[in-house]
């Protein structure tokens, strides 16, 4: 049986075509900031906000967690670095296994860690197969991780491992460029993997106007995440035309 906020997130792609998440880095933003974005989505069309950080320095995680929390009624779901991120007051958690790399750590060893303090804490976990794809950048998650990302022309190597996350019972799968990616995830890839697999897609890092939006979720992308370029550029008005872009699927020509 699925759970209620994963629910919520199939009916928004079912209703509206595809799902915008709006991703909050609280440990890179100051505090009035994350929230100011927080008390946009409600009004700009955010379906979910994401909070978390692939190397956790100084904010206090929890805090922010709640105060973002207290601040929308969009489901607010841990997108986590690490098991130290796992706490009681969001909805839920991407509970990822990075698919793409080979490093036990991220594999099923953060997995363990944070499986029996997702149960405490009573969260939602929603099992999402994380694939890092090549972006022309080093990224956070790139170097933390310690990994290989799958290089952008191997389609067929993406779609492997998002067949391999559906078949061992994963919700999700997440193709990531990364936060400050020079170059989102292909278009051709999206299509390739949206169409190879029969669980729902997820496409972040890199995505930074409505027209890229709007191209990814045409080729097949169910949610699409933008955080970076939120946060620089913060303006209810462009987070407004990222969530109809990715809502109006095709209507604005790419």
């Amino acid at each position: 049986m699925d759970g209620l906020i994963y629910s919520k997130l199939l009916e928004t792609k079912e209703k509206l075509g595809a799902g915008f998440l709006m991703l909050i880095d609280p440990d890179k933003i100051p505090e009035e900031n994350y929230l100011a974005l927080a008390d946009s989505a409600d009004d700009c069309g955010v379906d979910a906000i994401l909070v978390g950080t692939s190397f956790m320095l100084s904010v206090d995680f929890p805090k922010a967690i709640k105060k973002i929390k207290e601040r929308t009624d969009k489901p607010v779901i841990i997108f986590p670095g690490s098991f130290a991120q796992i706490n009681p007051f969001a909805d839920a958690i991407l509970f990822s296994s990075l698919l793409s790399g080979r490093n036990p750590v991220y594999l099923i060893e953060e997995q363990i860690k944070g499986a029996p303090l997702i149960k405490r804490c009573d969260i939602e976990p929603i099992p999402t197969g994380y694939l890092l794809i090549e972006s022309g950048a080093i990224t956070s998650v790139l170097y933390i991780s310690g990994t290989q990302p799958i290089p952008r022309e191997k389609a067929d190597i993406a779609c492997a491992h998002a067949l391999a996350a559906q078949y061992m019972g994963m919700k999700l799968v997440y193709l990531e460029a990364g936060s400050g990616a020079e170059q989102p995830i292909p278009t051709k890839m999206v299509q390739y993997v949206s169409s190879y697999i029969d669980i729902p897609v997820i496409v972040g890092g890199g995505l930074k106007t409505p027209e890229s939006c709007a191209e990814k979720v045409n080729a097949g992308a169910s949610f699409i995440v933008v955080g970076n370029s939120i946060e620089k550029k913060f303006d209810p008005s462009y987070i407004k035309d990222l969530a109809s872009a990715v809502h109006s699927k095709g209507k604005i020509s790419v």
